[in-house]
């Protein structure tokens, strides 16, 4: 019986390679799946601090700075222009890389109590704070806010709590109470959702729609 001359095998066999490149694959498909929900986890960061009282005011911002525009048509001019000027800018993707720095900074209220007012220049300053998301702080003037920035989009949901200084840098400063059990109430005045939006020109822009006190809706404009 003739055997005829053994088949030698084949090392690697022909599918290693594809099996190699399908677990290759696999390994690129789940590291970009995990960077998808990292940043998807980041981006709904806000939503999950959030009242649904203050989701409910950002969903209306349209609304509010339409009826704090037609408000302020009654202010002076020059405050007018003023609030046109920051509103009407275009904006573009906002980075963490233009974003980080100390800017001048100035709060615009529109409506409310009077048909506008236009503060003076203070100092706010951006900072990282892990997880995508950015601190913002006005650090100067007699009212003053604090909070957080979250991606959304091509900008920015700021979550953040207003007040009044009058004890200097150590006294306590104020946060973001949310759907906090301990805020007491529905609304509390000190706190404030916004979009944070940078502009074409190299400003940015700070949107405050229907705060609790005072106005129709507030902008804080911000410049380098």
């Amino acid at each position: 019986m003739n055997l005829g001359k053994a088949e030698k095998p084949t090392f690697p066999p022909p599918f290693t390679g594809e099996v190699l490149s399908v677990a290759k694959r696999r390994g690129a498909a789940c590291s970009l799946l995990a960077a998808l929900l990292l940043t998807a986890a980041a981006q709904a960061g806000w939503q999950q601090e959030a009242a649904p009282r203050d989701v409910e005011r950002l969903g209306r911002i349209a609304e509010s700075r339409a009826k704090g525009l037609d408000e302020a048509r009654r202010a002076k001019p020059s405050d007018y222009a003023a609030i046109r000027s920051i509103l009407a800018a275009a904006t573009v993707a906002a980075s963490e890389r233009r974003l980080i720095g100390t800017w001048r900074c100035r709060t615009l209220k529109l409506g409310g109590m009077t048909p506008a007012v236009v503060y003076g220049w203070f100092r706010c300053r951006i900072v990282p704070a892990g997880d995508g998301r950015l601190a913002f702080e006005k650090l100067s003037g007699s009212q003053r806010t604090l909070g957080t920035l979250y991606p959304n989009g091509d900008g920015l949901v700021y979550l953040g709590a207003s007040y009044v200084t009058a004890y200097g840098p150590a006294e306590k400063k104020p946060a973001y109470s949310g759907s906090s059990a301990g805020a007491g109430a529905d609304a509390t005045p000190d706190d404030q959702i916004g979009l944070f939006s940078v502009t074409h020109d190299g400003r940015a822009r700070l949107e405050l729609p229907y705060p609790v006190q005072e106005s129709t809706f507030d902008v804080i404009e911000l410049k380098r």
